[in-house]
């Protein structure tokens, strides 16, 4: 009976992990035990999963990113080359805190966007369709929506679902408003939140 998903030969997958079909785990990396991956998701090169990880559909993680125990990744999410996760605040190599007692939780949401270099500080959240740059160094929640850039990570624009940056403004009061002019989708700004109409 043929396998439902892809493991390269050189891969390894620990006992008691759950991965759905159409997933594809490439060359020398490893999946720790407890760890669910969703549907048609790719694992490239060199990528470690930790143990009781949760790891949603049609996620790509790149070469060269270890996802740690205390982190969810929901679906569509994108993980670019050599990000990097935490999951302990105050680490000691003296004193281990190991178990998931110590490990404190980070969320990346529904479709949000990773680049390659980033850094994301175990605890925040990064909200849905979110855009983490290249090398940014994520230590607060990021909302949805938002472009953040730079160390420590700041906003510096908003997104639309499909990806391309918005550019808003000032429909009436507090308001601001946009159109994507790639494919069409209308949002509205109010305070430090961005909605899609």
């Amino acid at each position: 009976m043929k396998e439902k998903y892809f493991i390269h030969e050189s891969a390894y997958v620990d006992d008691n992990v759950e991965i759905d079909e159409g997933t594809k785990v490439w060359h020398f990396s490893h999946v720790q035990g407890g760890t669910k991956i969703g549907k048609n998701c790719s694992l490239g090169q060199n990528v470690n999963i930790g143990n009781n990880v949760d790891i949603g559909n049609n996620v790509k993680i790149q070469n060269n990113v270890s996802v740690y125990e205390g982190v969810e990744l929901e679906d569509y999410v994108f993980c670019g080359p050599s990000m990097v996760f935490t999951n302990i605040l105050n680490p000691r190599s003296e004193f281990p805190q190991r178990g998931s007692e110590f490990y404190i939780k980070t969320i990346v949401k529904k479709s949000a966007s990773l680049g390659a270099n980033s850094t994301i500080v175990c605890g925040n959240t990064i909200g849905k369709y979110a855009l983490v740059g290249a090398g940014a160094v994520v230590t607060k929640d990021v909302p949805d929506y938002a472009m953040v850039v730079g160390a420590p990570a700041h906003i510096k624009g908003w997104m639309c679902a499909c990806g391309n940056k918005l550019s808003l403004s000032v429909a009436s009061g507090s308001k601001e408003s946009a159109k994507c002019s790639k494919c069409g989708r209308e949002y509205n700004k109010i305070e430090n939140k961005v909605k899609q109409i």
